[in-house]
Formats: C-alpha cells, sequence, structure tokens
C-alpha cells in the first residue's frame, strides 16, 4: 500500500462527504485510527483495511438522497475508484467486501478479518462520549428532540457491545458499554424529575 494510493483515497473521500454531520469526516478519520489500532493488535492486511475504513461511508449522500442503501453503493463506487489508481487488484474485492458488511444493519456478514475490525471499529464510534455527541447530533439533522436521541440509544447503542467480532473491540466497547449506560441512567433520571 503506498502512501501516494492513500493520500489518494482521502482526497477522493473528501470531495465526494461534501459537509461534516454525524457520519462526516470526523467520522471516518476515527474509525480509521480504530481500525489502525486494532488491525495492527489483530495481525490484520492493512492494505485492505484501511482502504475499506476511509471508503466506508462514501455513499452516506447517495442514501441521504435517493434512499440507495450507502454500504451496497459504496462497495460499488470504491471498486470503480480503486481499479482507476490503480489499486492492487487482488484486494478491491475484500474491500468491497469490508464496505459492504461494515454496516449495524447490513444484509452481509463479515467474512474476513478485516471486515470484522472495521464493523467493531464502526460500531465503536457510535459508541462512548463520541457515540453520545454524534447521537444527538444525527437527532438534530433529522429535526428530532431528546427523545428520539434516547429511542437511538435504547435500539442501538445499548445493543452494540454484544455485536463485536474481535477481542480488541470487545475490550474498547465494554469501556464505552458502561459511558453509554451511565449516561444513560442520568439522562432519564433528569427527565424523569419534570
Amino acid at each position: 500500500m503506498e502512501t501516494t494510493d492513500i493520500e489518494w483515497i482521502r482526497a477522493y473521500v473528501h470531495e465526494v462527504l461534501g459537509p461534516s454531520g454525524s457520519h462526516g469526516l470526523d467520522h471516518i478519520e476515527r474509525v480509521t485510527a480504530m481500525c489502525e489500532r486494532i488491525g495492527r493488535i489483530e495481525h490484520a492486511d492493512m492494505a485492505v483495511l484501511i482502504p475499506a475504513a476511509l471508503l466506508h461511508d462514501i455513499a452516506r449522500p447517495l442514501e441521504a438522497a435517493q434512499g440507495i442503501p450507502h454500504e451496497q453503493e459504496g462497495a460499488r463506487m470504491a471498486e470503480l475508484f480503486l481499479a482507476a489508481l490503480p489499486y492492487p487488484a487482488g484486494t478491491i474485492p475484500a474491500i468491497a467486501h469490508a464496505i459492504r458488511a461494515h454496516r449495524f444493519r447490513s444484509t452481509e456478514t463479515p467474512a474476513t478479518l478485516e471486515a470484522r475490525i472495521l464493523s467493531d471499529a464502526d460500531k465503536l464510534d457510535a459508541m462512548g462520549a463520541v457515540g453520545i455527541a454524534r447521537t444527538f447530533m444525527r437527532a438534530g439533522e433529522h429535526q428530532g428532540t431528546i427523545d428520539d436521541a434516547v429511542r437511538h440509544f435504547d435500539e442501538k447503542l445499548l445493543n452494540l457491545s454484544g455485536l463485536m467480532y474481535t477481542d480488541t473491540g470487545r475490550t474498547v466497547a465494554n469501556e464505552r458499554h458502561a459511558l453509554l449506560s451511565r449516561f444513560r441512567a442520568a439522562l432519564n433520571e433528569e427527565m424523569d424529575v419534570w
């Protein structure tokens, strides 16, 4: 994996994603950093993992505008972009698989170590202090209320720790889940006062 390839991929992601948000560039960079951390510990193929992490949400704007599942369209977009670089052809199918399988609601199960790590890293960014902040950003982006954010905690975020694939992901998830649980309990107590 050449440094210039990663620079091209980052530039492409910046161009496609546009403005920041709950799934913006800061999310991409955090997920990529978590993939690097977990990938080193779990001995992943970084030539697959890092491009997949950088590209995993590139179709979010299309999903928002057209309802296209971003994991499916993102995998297709990544394959076309990487083939045009040219990125090593043997890694492109594994990158596309990781992107297709990363989502909480994905119909594709992560079948490779790199796909499992990306799935874990993406879920970890929805947990802990950052996850709390992103939940309220997301509610605001959808003109939602605190109650909408609370539903998101209850329906998704508080269930993520049991969905980790790697030992490293489980360790980090346990810490972040504890913070989420404490926050959710405090929020519930404060909202019940009135």
